[in-house]
Parts: structure tokens; C-alpha cells; sequence
């Protein structure tokens, strides 16, 4: 038998150590880096496999107006969520659930047997009913959460419909503020999570993780929700009256370029807007309609003739007899047999055609394009809104002079209204264009705490103050003298000017007796609180004049809007001129203290109704001073007292 030595022992137990040692070492290394650098990540996927998460949808953050008025909200509308392997009695829940939401037992009973950790019923189980919810806690059904959730509402129904937008089911913004401050709006998502076994099973011995959702924030809008209530008024009457093929309305504070309202029509209802054509609520007209503008252009040409001393409405004069020849070519004025002999100022209270096509070649392509370039036509505003157009405006290499007189009393190009009212109201605030924006601040949905403030964009001043306050004197002597008399407001001094365009054809011919009818006014004339442009496209059984179916809309909105607002009244501006029909409005006298039989000489232009019994009049309505129409009604009432 042969004998191991011992040295080869030795060799042999040091190797065995040694390995031995070396896999100590190695387990040891390995476990450390499992322990200390895996460790997180293990454990990450320990809880996940462990773990069912359920998200919870963040409050999307309120709309508000410029007094905090809600104009869009969060309502309760929470969801239904199945976790099968939590369900003992699939058909009897799937029967109960399919009851309840109004789906096929067979949907329902695929959702409770689905191979998921869990599920959300689409869409029958989104958003569900108060009686809907009622049902599911009263039943208590093993496996079937009600996640919170919430639908938007909209208070204000169709108001403000195109300017708001609308949001999906997963309450994202799909058009108007909604989607272009969706980001803010929405804010981040929660979660609920449960432990569970291999077989799905929830384990109650250890506690939920809930992570509550990040509210959105609040959207504070320049918006005045009284405006925008008397403007909607106004479009809903003129599509009752007119049947147009479509109307406008917008409302701006000159000082700043804040919209103070912003209406469509046809509008649509932005909680259910699924059931709405999208060429209606996809086409938010004051953004979005290009078109010629017609005599309202007519303010840009004056404000840029009175900067560049062309023209002294005073003292300068132009003679119109119907029509004025550029390069051969015959631009008639819109009044057969023109004006005559005219002061400039009385061209543009009659909105003479041929005297603003003569300030337009007085003024020279370069000096009037420069304007319009000024006052931003040819290109976006800039409005807190998507969908903006740009406006057509001639190439610069191919204006001649019959495009120059064209352009100079609107017509041959095309342009926004939202650019109409932001170049007007530079052309009356002082001569400062502005960036229209209609988000105001951001705040917090806990505090009401302001969190972020939209400062207002001055882009450039164009014209000088004194340029400007003529431009209001002259336009509100349009009001009170000219084509623009029926927007006139009695204690407010109003400016503005009409404006009739030809609309043009798909064969790029003007169409006949198809007009879109406008308005651009202003008030107080002397310090400008609101500008307000209402358009009417073709308006159906009247004369297709701007002085006739825009301007009282104007004078409307203007009247009762600075009322609200809370306006001083004006009466140093120029009295109104009446022609046949018109009468003036007379003022109500104050007969408060008289005897009664001492109203006969009264009820020559009153109409009196009386109350009560008795000698001396105690009371009466409406207020002494106020002006109202010749024969309206006015109440008294009577006392034996004398109230003097």
C-alpha cells in the first residue's frame, strides 16, 4: 500500500482552505452587493409583485372669471374598478354590475373573470351616476372599487363655449383654455395600493398605501361673466331675428388687451359636445374667421393719416360725387350720387369711400402698409387660444394703386376680428398694441393663494396720444352725427364705425346680397373702458348695413356692460343727431309731490299708469332725469299724503 506523504496532506488541506476560503470570499462579496447595492431594487420588485396599484385621477383645476365666478368645475362622477381575483361569485356580481351600468351580462361578466390584477369598466363604468353610485355602495360587492373621479361641468351651459373648450373622459383639455393650459390644469395622478398573495387574494394584515393626487391649479381669466351674459343675450337675439349664417361677438379692455368676453354662433354645449358637428366647435369665429373687413378697416387709414399730417378733418375738404378713378379704374362710394362737397370729418361720419381711398394715395404704399404692419394684420395676435388665422394681406411687390385705395376702405384684404379689435383699441388707448390674453393668475386650489401672474404684453406703441384722442372725438361724432347713430347710448359716450363687406365666392367672385354687417365701438369715448366688435354674416330679411343690425347690438352690449361695470356715466360728449324715423328720447320729469290733475301736461309725451288712491303723487318709476322713449309707459303712485 502506498503511503501519502505527509507534505502532500498539507498541500492538500491548504488548497482545500484556500478554496474554501475563496468561495467564502466570493458568497460573501455576493451577498454584500445583493445586501447593499440590489438591495433597493430587489425590494422594488418584492413590493411590486406583492403590490396592486390603483390610480386615482387629480381635480382639474377651476375656471374662474375676473370677479372669481366659476366658469368651469369639477363635479363627482367617481369610476368603477374590478379586481377579479377579489370576486368569490363571478356571475352574480357580474349580474348585479351588468344591472347597474346597463351592459350585457356577458361585458360584464368579462370584466369580473379578466386575467388582470385589476380593470376599469370603459367607458360604461366612467364617470357613473349619483343613483349609479348609490346602487354599488348599498350592494357592497366583493372585488369592485369606486375610484374618486370627476366630470367637468359648466355652469354657464353654452355661454362661452368656444373660449372654455371641453375635456375628454379622462379629463384632458381637447379644445379651447382647457387644452391650451392643460398642463396646468391638470395636475398629477394618485394611487391606492393593496397587498395581495400569489392567488391575488388581498391581504388585510397589511395597511394600504394611499398617495394622494396633486390638484391642479385654478385659472383665474380676464373673462367678466356679466359681459359675456349681455353679449350671448345679444347674439341669441339677432339669430332669432336675422337667421344669419353665422354672428360674433368680442369684448376687450383697451388698457391692457385682456378679453372681457368672447361669443360664437352656432355655439355648441361643452358637456356634451360629442353630439356636435366639429366644424362648429372646432371654428371659434373671432379667432378663427378671416374675411374683408370693409369700413371698419376704415380707423386704421384715418389713425395713420391724422400721425402723418395728411389730412386736417377740419379744415381740408373733398369733393365726392359717387365714385373716384384710380389708374382707370372707377371705386364707387356705397351712396348713389356721393356726398358732395364734405369737410374730412364728415367723410368719415358718412364713411365716404372715395375720401378714404384719396387719404390712402395721399399716405403712399409705404407709409400706409408700414401702419398695417404696426397695428398687426398679416399675422397671429397671439391669443391664449389655438386655432388662430393670420389674414391675408397683398404681397409687397404686387400693391399698385388700385390695391393701395382698395385696401384704405377695407376691401381686397382679409383679416381676423381678433386683430380688428386689438388694432382698434390701440388706435383709441393712446396708441399702445397689445397682446389679447384671457388667463389673468394662477392659483392655488387649497389657499386661493395667487401662485403665478400673466402680465400683460405690450408689443409696441404706434401712434402718438394726441393721434389718438382725435381718433376717439372723430369716431364718436359717428355716432352721435354719422352712419353709426343706432349704437348711440344715452349717458355714455360712445365711438365707432360701420362696416359692410361683400363676401367673396368660392370662384373668388363677390357673392350678390351677401354681406357680413360689423360694428366697432367703444366707450367712455374720452377714456376707454371696453372695445366691443359685434359682426352679423349675412343677415336674412333687412337692409345688409352695418349702421342697421350691428350697431344697435353694439350700443346694447356697450350700455348695459359699462352699467355693470359700474362706469360713471358721460354726458359731456356731442348730443345725438335724429333723422326721420327716429324721435329723441325724452327726460322723465320729476312729478314726485304734484297733484294729480296737474299731469295733463305731462301725458303729451308720456304714457302715465297709476297706483293707488289718493291726490298727490308719493312715487313714481322709472327715476326723474332718466331718458326713455316718446309715449313709454311711466307708473305713478298715489297718496292722500303729499310726499313734499
Amino acid at each position: 500500500m502506498k503511503r501519502v506523504s505527509s507534505v502532500t496532506v498539507r498541500k492538500r488541506m491548504i488548497f482545500v482552505f484556500l478554496a474554501g476560503l475563496l468561495m467564502f470570499t466570493i458568497i460573501s462579496v455576493r451577498l454584500g452587493y445583493v445586501q447593499f447595492v440590489l438591495g433597493d431594487d430587489l425590494m422594488e420588485l418584492a413590493d411590486e409583485s406583492w403590490s396592486r396599484d390603483i390610480t386615482f385621477e387629480p381635480e382639474r383645476g377651476n375656471i374662474l372669471d375676473r370677479h372669481g365666478d366659476v366658469l368651469a368645475e369639477n363635479v363627482t362622477a367617481p369610476s368603477v374598478i374590478v379586481v377579479p381575483k377579489q370576486i368569490k361569485h363571478p356571475q352574480n356580481t357580474a349580474e348585479e354590475m351588468a344591472d347597474i351600468l346597463g351592459i350585457s351580462e356577458q361585458d360584464a361578466y368579462d370584466y369580473v373573470t379578466k386575467d388582470a390584477v385589476y380593470t376599469r369598466v370603459h367607458p360604461d363604468g366612467r364617470k357613473i351616476s349619483d343613483e349609479q353610485e348609490e346602487a354599488f355602495r348599498t350592494l357592497n360587492l366583493d372585488g369592485i372599487y369606486l375610484a374618486k373621479d370627476s366630470k367637468r361641468h359648466y355652469p354657464y351651459d353654452d355661454y362661452l363655449s368656444h373660449v372654455l373648450g371641453f375635456a375628454g373622459i379622462d379629463n384632458q383639455g381637447l379644445m379651447g383654455l382647457e387644452q391650451y393650459y392643460n398642463d396646468k390644469l391638470d395636475g398629477e395622478s394618485g394611487s391606492l395600493s393593496f397587498y395581495s398573495d400569489a392567488k391575488g387574494q388581498k391581504l388585510d394584515q397589511i395597511a394600504d398605501d394611499y398617495q394622494a393626487p396633486e390638484d391642479g391649479m385654478d385659472l383665474k381669466t380676464t373673462i367678466d361673466s356679466s359681459v359675456q351674459t349681455i353679449m350671448e343675450r345679444e347674439l341669441d337675439l339677432a339669430v332669432s331675428e336675422y337667421d344669419p349664417d353665422g354672428a360674433l361677438a368680442i369684448a376687450v379692455d383697451p388698457d391692457n388687451g385682456g378679453v372681457l368676453g368672447m361669443a360664437t354662433r352656432p355655439n355648441f354645449d361643452p358637456e356634451n359636445y360629442q353630439n356636435t358637428d366639429p366644424e362648429i366647435y372646432d371654428r371659434n369665429l373671432p379667432i378663427w374667421k378671416t374675411y374683408e373687413p370693409g369700413s371698419t378697416f376704415k380707423i386704421i387709414t384715418l389713425a395713420s393719416a391724422l400721425e402723418e399730417n395728411v389730412v386736417d378733418l377740419d379744415e381740408d375738404e373733398f369733393y365726392d360725387d359717387g365714385a373716384i378713378s384710380v389708374d382707370g379704374t372707377q371705386l364707387h362710394c356705397w351712396k348713389s350720387g356721393g356726398h358732395g362737397r364734405q369737410s374730412y370729418l364728415e367723410v368719415v361720419q358718412n364713411s365716404c369711400n372715395p375720401g378714404f381711398v384719396q387719404m390712402g394715395l395721399d399716405l403712399g404704399k409705404e407709409r400706409l402698409f408700414s401702419y398695417i404692419d404696426d397695428f398687426g394684420f398679416g399675422k397671429k395676435t397671439g391669443v391664449d387660444l389655438r386655432g388662430e388665422g393670420n389674414g391675408i394681406l397683398f404681397d409687397p411687390d404686387n400693391i399698385g394703386q388700385i390695391e393701395l385705395a382698395t385696401t384704405s376702405f377695407g376691401q381686397g384684404v382679409s383679416v381676423t376680428p381678433i386683430q380688428q379689435v386689438m388694432a382698434v383699441s390701440a388706435a383709441v388707448n393712446g396708441g399702445k398694441l397689445y397682446e389679447p390674453h384671457i388667463a389673468e393668475k394662477w392659483l392655488d386650489p387649497q389657499t386661493e393663494e395667487v401662485v403665478e401672474e400673466e402680465e400683460p404684453v405690450l408689443k409696441e406703441n404706434i401712434i402718438s396720444k394726441d393721434t389718438s384722442k382725435e381718433v376717439r372725438k372723430t369716431l364718436e361724432t359717428v355716432v352721435a352725427e354719422g352712419t353709426g347713430r343706432s349704437a348711440y347710448v344715452d349717458d355714455y359716450r360712445v365711438g365707432g364705425k360701420t362696416g359692410t363687406a361683400q363676401k367673396v365666392g368660392p370662384d373668388g367672385n363677390y357673392l350678390a346680397n351677401n354681406y357680413i354687417v360689423s360694428f366697432m365701438g367703444f366707450a367712455p369715448a374720452d377714456d376707454p373702458e371696453i372695445v366691443v366688435y359685434v359682426a352679423v354674416d349675412n343677415p336674412k330679411d333687412t337692409s345688409q348695413f352695418g349702421g342697421v343690425v350691428s350697431a344697435p347690438i353694439v350700443g346694447n352690449i356697450i350700455g348695459d356692460s359699462l352699467r355693470e361695470m359700474d362706469v360713471e356715466p358721460r354726458d359731456e360728449g356731442p348730443e345725438k343727431e335724429y333723422t326721420w324715423p327716429d324721435e329723441p328720447k325724452v327726460e322723465v320729469p320729476d312729478l314726485i309731490g304734484i297733484d294729480k290733475h296737474e299731469l295733463m301736461e305731462y301725458q303729451t309725451n308720456l304714457s302715465i299708469e297709476t297706483s293707488g288712491s289718493g291726490d298727490y303723487i308719493v312715487d313714481q318709476e322709472p327715476n326723474p332725469g332718466t331718458k326713455v322713449e316718446k309715449g313709454e309707459k311711466i307708473r305713478i303712485y298715489l297718496s292722500d299724503k303729499n310726499a313734499s
